[in-house]
Parts: structure tokens; sequence; C-alpha cells
């Protein structure tokens, strides 16, 4: 690889935008080197010299044409094959989104990302919705489909061990997804400058086995319901 991208891939499509990283890293990286080395050399070749001035030599034969003909035709094969490539990661990751197993609603705001799960209904917007801050949880070896909101500016969520950056644009709502294929704790982040404290908008995905996801939801969603019990008990009044 040739970026700073984490070397764990934790999501099932990361791997496809690792291969096209590298596909356009290698071409862009060898048609720069071959670039720089023939203007190199023609600064060389045709420099001014002691009884021989810099030359300057027009393109009005087809051989001097060629020079330009020649690479703007590779160029165009290689961006042909780049494109081919990309739509095939595209239409994986920004097509028809796949069945999927769970769903959770990710709202941006300066500073912070909150993530709503439906409760025991399997609705949104009832009583027993579980609202976290900060922290995303979801099972190992299920397709999770996301909707973005954002309710001030424009923000980018970004889990970089997913592969996964997905612009967040206020007045919209953005379905995305993803599989996670491993456990553990993955960082996220906002990549798009949101304020004076866009650096601190960071997040955790936390990705559990299907078990301890269960026992993490069943908790968060009980605690919750005594929370709202008791705040019915109390009254608007205590």
């Amino acid at each position: 690889m040739f970026t700073d991208l984490p070397e764990i891939v934790a999501s099932s499509y990361g791997a496809d935008i690792d291969r096209l990283i590298t596909v356009i890293t290698w071409i862009v990286g060898i048609w720069f080197v071959a670039a720089e080395g023939l203007l190199l050399w023609f600064l060389f070749r045709y420099r001014q010299r002691p009884g021989q001035r810099a030359a300057w030599l027009p393109a009005d034969s087809l051989r001097m044409s060629a020079w330009v003909l020649v690479p703007a035709a590779i160029v165009l094969v290689l961006d042909l094959h780049i494109e081919t490539a990309s739509h095939h990661v595209w239409q994986k990751i920004k097509g028809d989104i796949p069945e999927y197993d769970m769903e959770v609603r990710i709202e941006a705001r300066q500073f912070a990302w909150t993530f709503t799960y439906p409760g025991l209904d399997g609705e949104f917007d009832t009583a027993d919705d579980l609202k976290h801050a900060t922290e995303l949880h979801v099972p190992e070896g299920r397709v999770v489909r996301f909707t973005l909101e954002s309710v001030d500016v424009l923000h980018s969520f970004w889990v970089p061990a997913f592969r996964l950056k997905q612009d967040v644009v206020p007045g919209r709502s953005i379905a995305g997804w993803f599989e996670a294929v491993t456990t553990g704790e993955f960082e996220i982040a906002c990549a798009e400058l949101c304020g004076a404290a866009h650096g601190s908008m960071k997040g955790n995905l936390i990705v559990h086995s299907q078990p301890q996801f269960d026992d993490w939801m069943r908790y968060h969603t009980e605690q919750g319901a005594l929370l709202a019990h008791s705040m019915v008990k109390s009254g608007p009044g205590s």
C-alpha cells in the first residue's frame, strides 16, 4: 500500500478500495516518473551551450506531434482502465444497498456524532428508540444500513479502517451501508472542515460478536426503558 490508511481492513469492501488505490497509485506514479524523466532529458539535450543556442522545435510535423498524440492516447487507455475498475467498486458500494440486518441513524452536529437505533419494536421515532453519543456499536458479519443527516453544517463521516467516507450534507438524508468483518474498536472522524473544533469531532465504531452485541443492545434498551419509566412515574412537576 502507498497510503497512510490503517493496515487493518475491517469492512467487506475495504479490500476492493485498497486494490483500486493501488492501481491508481502505480499508474500515476509510473507516469509521473516517466514524464519528469523526459522533461529533465529534454532540458539537458536541448540546453544552451557554448556556440549553440537552446533549441526550440515546433510541432509542425506528424513525427513531432507524436510526442503529444502518443502520450495522450496512452493516458486515455489508462483512464479507461481506471474507470472500468472504479465503476465495479462504485456500484458495489454506492449502487443498490444489499439486504441489511440492522439499521442505524447517524446525526452529525458541531462537534459530535449521535447514533440512533430502533428499540425492541424495530421502528424509529417511537418511545423505545435508543440513542448513543460518540460510539456506534454493531455486530460482526452483519450488513448495517445507515442514514446520515446533519443539523448544521457540512460534515463527512469517515471510518479509515473501513475505507468508508461519506459527506453529510445539511437538508439531505444520505443512505449507505457496511459490513464489519472483524471485531474491535475503530476510529470515527469528521473529514470535512466544519468549524473551530473540527479536530475534536471523533467517535468510535465498536464491532462485537453477535452474542456480545445482543447483550449490549439488551442492556441499553432495558436501561432506557427504566429511565423512561422513572421519568413518567416522577411526573412533570417532580
